[in-house]
């Protein structure tokens, strides 16, 4: 009953996005047989690939048969099995898959009548899409093998699963009162929400008419969770794709972008394309993907594995959004990097169904005519490279909004790699990948009193400059709104001139109170050799340079960071100045590439002529009090290439 109220009040006051409402002319349509879930729509697909014996499907079944022949697959969900039931019409996997899903059931509630919580209510409901979602595919896809006391206790079980979520304080098992905090329940943004939407959505398609709540949790899952709540958000803070949690924990979304093929599969509904997040998150992690194709840019917490491997994780995030925009002339070039990277097919058994799910239908594309930067307003994460080659330079900025529980103190963070890092996140070489002070982001930090003035929560810097042309890369960052208006910090801002292939000039505008000091800091895996206002940095396959222009003194350490017990190896690099009203300016050089880099201010501005080895030249000019300034480059035999004005405005860099 008390469902009838919740879903009463929920008609009365949602609102329902385009498109989403029932009625639409693309809205949903549910099955009333089963299966009900995806294979009306997937069936005939998946199984020609089985018939046909296409590499990715007979992985999929040989650790299926394995499983079923005894052997232990970390992670297997018995719904794989129950898939390739309904594929095969082998009667065996369903009944391993209904043994299965009625073991788990029957130990939950165990649990509940001793009194204890549950599995899918550990670590704040975590993985109840997982448990939830196991047991309604099974349920679904193998309706025939189940008796009716078993689909009528795994109905109730996945009920009260679904109801706990979305009512923290009056969660309830066997009848007791068992409230959690419920974290995250009204955040799209957030890697738990989706877990929390698969319980709902698979819960409602496979059992609404045989359940009385179930009907009322698909107009939840589809109006209010996706319709008023995920779609405005991701359209209003999402602008450019990816998450605002980081490339850890922001990896989640690969279980998104299955809500919404499984969604698609049942009811013909496309929610991906409900906002331009999902094809833009297509080009955000083609961008993220350093170009050894080995590894994702570190970006927040990293807690699964700190050195931000490129993981199956991240192969699905990439191949489920080429499976769901089949003819985007991007997939093509996203087939290529996959095929070409260190995850050219799942590597863990557990993730081979995926291979199997979302093979990519498509020709190869190399990734030359994509274009070589790309930045997402919603996260403010600025990539760009000098090519699309592995020896390429690549480099990350970072100035945007700072609201998630998972994303670090890292705004102004500026990173560096060719063929290894040179200018990194030491969360790569930490043991729990959840440190988030600015003590590790390579950004200008203030102190005061001798305690880091810490950037703030809920707050939002801005990239306030952006402009790309012929061989450079302009960006400007104000950073000052990070420090949610302390009165210590009266001005944060950072200008980046990426010369390419292989220079990056850096220019720090800081103004702080009496008393502060400014750090200058930039972390690298090897310990920096200086010698009086340069430094050079060992890459595990080019040397980085740094040259301090401006200003001409100040104090430079090296702190090695195996002296905290959390991380194993790496260094800082730290040039410090009082506060005050300063200038930074930093040449960036990787190998031999610069041979001259001498301050050259006029007109105001302060800047450096630099020159390269190639026979090139570059003059870069800042204010010294706002964002602009002055860039000229010169080809060899000095025919000037590019004159231009620094200036405020963010332009649209080509795809």
């Amino acid at each position: 009953m008390r469902l009838v109220r919740t879903f009463l009040a929920f008609a009365a006051t949602a609102t329902v996005a385009v498109g989403c409402g029932s009625d639409a002319p693309d809205g949903p349509t549910f099955a009333d047989d089963h299966p009900r879930v995806y294979l009306a729509r997937n069936r005939d697909r998946l199984a020609a690939a089985l018939t046909a014996q296409r590499p990715a499907a007979m992985r999929f079944q040989r650790i299926v048969d394995l499983e079923l022949g005894g052997t232990d697959i970390y992670g297997f969900e018995a719904w794989y099995a129950a898939l390739l039931g309904q594929l095969t019409g082998t009667a065996t996997y369903c009944t391993y898959a209904v043994e299965h899903v009625d073991a788990f059931v029957t130990a939950e509630e165990g649990r509940i009548a001793a009194g204890e919580r549950p599995q899918a209510a550990a670590d704040s409901y975590l993985e109840v899409g997982d448990f939830v979602g196991d047991v309604m595919l099974t349920y679904d896809w193998c309706f025939e093998q189940a008796s009716a006391d078993q689909k009528r206790r795994w109905l109730d079980y996945a009920a009260q699963a679904v109801w706990n979520v979305w009512h923290p304080d009056e969660a309830e098992w066997g009848g007791r009162v068992m409230p959690w905090s419920g974290w995250s329940i009204e955040n799209p943004s957030n890697n738990y929400y989706y877990s929390f939407l698969r319980a709902t959505m698979l819960f409602g398609l496979v059992a609404h008419g045989e359940h009385p709540d179930a009907e009322g949790w698909l107009g939840f899952f589809r109006d209010q969770k996706i319709g008023a709540e995920l779609v405005p958000t991701f359209t209003a803070q999402l602008e450019g794709g990816g998450s605002r949690e980081g490339t850890g924990y922001g990896v989640a979304m690969h279980r998104l972008w299955e809500l919404y093929d499984l969604w698609q599969g049942s009811t013909g509904q496309d929610l991906s394309r409900l906002t331009g997040h999902s094809r833009a998150s297509m080009l955000y992690m083609m961008h993220a993907v350093v170009p050894t194709r080995d590894r994702i840019a570190p970006i927040g917490d990293h807690s699964r594995d700190s050195t931000a491997a490129l993981f199956d994780y991240h192969r699905n995030y990439l191949q489920g959004l080429a499976h769901l925009f089949p003819d985007d002339p991007q997939v093509p070039r996203a087939k290529y990097l996959l095929a070409n990277s260190t995850v050219p097919e799942m590597d863990q058994p557990f993730m081979y169904v995926y291979d199997f799910l979302y093979e990519i239908d498509a020709a190869e594309q190399p990734m030359d005519g994509l274009g070589r930067a790309y930045f997402a307003p919603g996260t403010g994460h600025l990539f760009a490279r000098s090519s699309w080659a592995t020896d390429a330079t690549w480099l990350n900025l970072i100035a945007g909004p700072y609201t998630e529980s998972h994303a670090h103190r890292d705004q102004g963070s500026l990173m560096i790699y060719k063929g290894g890092w040179l200018a990194y996140d030491p969360i790569v070489e930490s043991r729990s990948g959840i440190r988030q002070d600015e003590e590790l982001h390579n950004l200008v930090r203030i102190t005061a009193g001798g305690a880091t003035v810490r950037q703030r929560e809920g707050t939002t810097s801005r990239m306030v400059g952006l402009a790309r042309g012929d061989g450079w890369l302009y960006a400007a960052a104000d950073l000052t709104p990070a420090y949610a208006g302390n009165a210590q910090v009266q001005q944060v801002e950072r200008e980046v001139v990426f010369v390419e292939p292989d220079c990056v000039v850096v220019f720090d505008r800081v103004a702080t109170g009496a008393g502060t000091t400014q750090i200058w800091q930039l972390s690298a895996p090897t310990a920096p050799q200086v010698a009086g206002a340069t430094a050079t940095i060992d890459g595990a396959a080019f040397d980085l340079r740094v040259e301090r222009i401006a200003p001409a003194t100040a104090t430079t350490s090296v702190h090695a960071w195996s002296g905290d017990g959390e991380f194993a190896r790496g260094h800082r690099l730290d040039t410090t100045v009082a506060g005050g009203d300063n200038q930074l300016l930093h040449v960036l050089s990787i190998g031999t590439t610069v041979t001259a880099a001498t301050r050259s201010d006029a007109d105001g501005r302060i800047g450096v002529a630099i020159t390269f080895a190639d026979g090139r030249s570059a003059t870069v000019r800042f204010s010294p009090d706002q964002v602009g300034g002055t860039l000229e480059l010169r080809a060899v035999g000095g025919a000037v290439q590019a004159s231009e004005t620094l200036r405020p405005g963010v332009t649209a860099l080509p795809e």
